[in-house]
């Protein structure tokens, strides 16, 4: 059938918010065609996955980002000016910076450093409480990134509150979405003022920082960044890493579930701990999909697809394909000890080429924080009260419904040990 006289197509927002994660899947399962047909926002739209469609995907000469991202998500996720809405030389110029920043061992180590700091000095203070794990660990990971990145903040908690609610409401209508706006709000305009203040010279940032990387920072045309820009992506290197609280809460969950890890986590074995953190990223729900724009028209497998659609990278969907994982919602940290995963296969915040596409180039930091914080759980002593552990999917982004609630062990302080965890 010639595409210009393809029927009408229903628009799907609204199964897309009902259904959530489960809603790009469901549409694939129920197609024999290589890719989704669908209309989201009034726009035609279509939907690809596995490994080749991830880099047919991330081709610029194919399919750009820059004009893409909705308008809401600007506003909450990623700011307005993000290296997220570049392409071409203004985002290699834009990505460059954030390669040096957060991709070399040295600097990967030494905001991990920090964080296992807090995460150590924090677990002291849990000693004989009940804490929540999402809230506790938004609150250690700020404090760890904003000592890393130069940011001097004095109460980590209303800073760990926006940085959380920037993730929590991005996808969502009514009062998350506001809320997230707002908080986007205070803290572009601190760190706005902040570069500012740098720049004037009233203010000192620490030689090498990611604050002082920032403030001195010149785009493609030679020009330092304008002060809302900077703080723009000061918070895109912050706010990606207390996210990770999602993650460790998912860690809490997984060894509720499958208690049989945790001995497995608690040893000494690094590459163990690695395929755990691989796991929850594959696992557990997070991005549901990740959105481009044809830039000419293009054939996938066949299908036309105009100048001009919406191209969605099915995330969720790929991470639990059977066709390239066995068992995919079955919780096992082992199978990435049989074989590491490829690159355009596990995509758990997106795929492509990270040193010149689109690729977050914090995965790095997420791994390795994930490698460290994963046994210090798993090490910690805990109950784990009646509460709600369900993780709705229609919810996005998803999370723990209770946040994981512990009953943290009274621990003498002569038997911690050097990790702030029992000897």
């Amino acid at each position: 059938m010639n595409q210009s006289r393809r029927p009408p197509i229903a628009d799907s927002s609204l199964a897309l918010m009902a259904k959530g994660y489960a809603w790009l899947p469901g549409r694939r399962r129920r197609t024999t065609a290589p890719l989704v047909r669908t209309r989201l926002m009034g726009q035609e739209a279509v939907a690809l996955h596995g490994p080749e469609a991830v880099r047919f995907f991330y081709s610029e000469r194919r399919v750009e980002r820059r004009t893409a991202l909705p308008g809401p998500v600007l506003s909450t996720l990623f700011g307005h000016g993000a290296v997220h809405t570049l392409d071409g030389r203004d985002h290699r110029e834009r990505k460059g910076m954030f390669l040096s920043l957060l991709t070399g061992a040295e600097a990967v180590a030494g905001l991990v450093d920090r964080v296992a700091a807090e995460w150590d000095e924090a677990v002291e203070s849990w000693s004989g409480r009940r804490v929540v794990l999402f809230d506790e660990t938004s609150r250690v990971l700020t404090k760890g990134v904003c000592q890393w990145a130069g940011l001097v903040v004095e109460d980590a908690g209303p800073l760990a509150r926006d940085l959380v609610a920037m993730v929590d409401g991005f996808a969502t209508p009514g009062p998350r979405h506001w809320r997230a706006r707002r908080a986007r709000s205070r803290c572009e305009a601190w760190l706005g003022r902040l570069v500012e203040d740098v720049r004037a010279g009233t203010t000192v940032a620490p030689a090498g920082s990611v604050l002082d990387g920032f403030v001195r920072h010149r785009g493609a045309d030679g020009r330092l960044l304008d002060p809302h820009t900077a703080a723009v992506e000061l918070l895109n290197v912050i706010r990606p890493t207390v996210a990770v609280c999602w993650f460790v809460t998912y860690a809490g969950h997984a060894l509720r579930r499958r208690p049989e890890l945790r001995e497995r986590l608690i040893g000494d074995d690094p590459a163990y701990a690695v395929a755990f953190a691989h796991e929850l990223r594959r696992f557990y729900p997070f991005a549901s999909f990740v959105g481009g724009r044809a830039v000419t028209d293009l054939e996938w497998r066949g299908e036309p697809i105009r100048s001009g659609t919406l191209v969605l990278l099915d995330i969720f969907g790929q991470n639990h394909d059977p066709a390239l994982w066995d068992d995919p919602y079955a919780f096992e940290p082992r199978r990435f000890l049989k074989r590491p995963p490829e690159g355009d296969e596990l995509i758990p915040q997106g795929g492509g080429d990270r040193e010149a596409g689109h690729r977050c180039p914090g995965e790095d930091v997420t791994i390795a924080l994930l490698r460290t914080l994963g046994p210090r759980l798993a090490r910690l002593d805990y109950d784990v009260p009646a509460q709600d552990l369900r993780i709705p999917l229609n919810r996005m982004p998803a999370r723990v419904r209770s946040g994981f609630v512990m009953d943290v062990a009274r621990v003498p302080a002569a038997v911690l040990g050097p990790q702030g965890t029992p000897s």
